[in-house]
């Protein structure tokens, strides 16, 4: 038998998922503003072997790496997401896939890495209806590394002339 859902649980389900779009926007175009519509300060963050802390820690953290690729590409999809019944909180997982490409090495070599895992959140709704991850574990299930010195180069994505940038606004609606 199937339950049929309320307004509050839709609207809150595609507040999850705008949030976690959020989330990929802020790192491929590096944009800090719009990762704090994303997190609770002081969110507790677990991406198992790559790092563990606070929103705060992991903000310079993914930022000081990310700055140090050629360019970088995350991707979400099967976004399932249970919310609690009193509508204050929920949890959900999402499959990501982040792509990579490193700066060319000493040698001039290129590398693509390619991580396949799951985000196993918990978000809390604020007064306003805002939505933020206030707890996170990363969980990996595929990982790869090849060598692309001689895929054709990529156009950053954090352009500032990407078109992408005018589109849309930087806060959410």
């Amino acid at each position: 038998m199937t339950q049929s859902m309320t307004l509050d649980e839709l609207v809150a389900r595609q507040s999850v998922g705008d949030g976690l779009c959020r989330y990929c926007r802020s790192l491929d175009r590096m944009d800090r503003d719009l990762y704090w519509t994303v997190f609770e300060p002081g969110a507790r963050l677990d991406y198992g072997q790559y790092f563990a802390g606070s929103a705060e820690e992991f903000l310079e953290w993914v930022w000081q790496a990310h700055s140090a690729m050629q360019s970088h590409s995350h991707q979400i999809t099967n976004v399932l997401t249970e919310v609690d019944a009193d509508g204050a909180g929920a949890v959900s997982e999402s499959y990501v896939t982040v792509c990579l490409r490193t700066k060319p090495d000493e040698d001039g070599k290129t590398s693509d890495i390619v991580d396949r895992g799951r985000y196993l959140d918990r978000w809390i709704r604020h007064p306003d209806g805002a939505w933020r991850i206030s707890d996170r574990r990363f969980v990996t299930d595929i990982a790869q590394v090849q060598d692309a010195s001689s895929a054709p180069p990529v156009v950053a994505v954090r352009d500032l002339r990407d078109p992408s940038y005018q589109l849309f606004s930087r806060a959410p609606r």
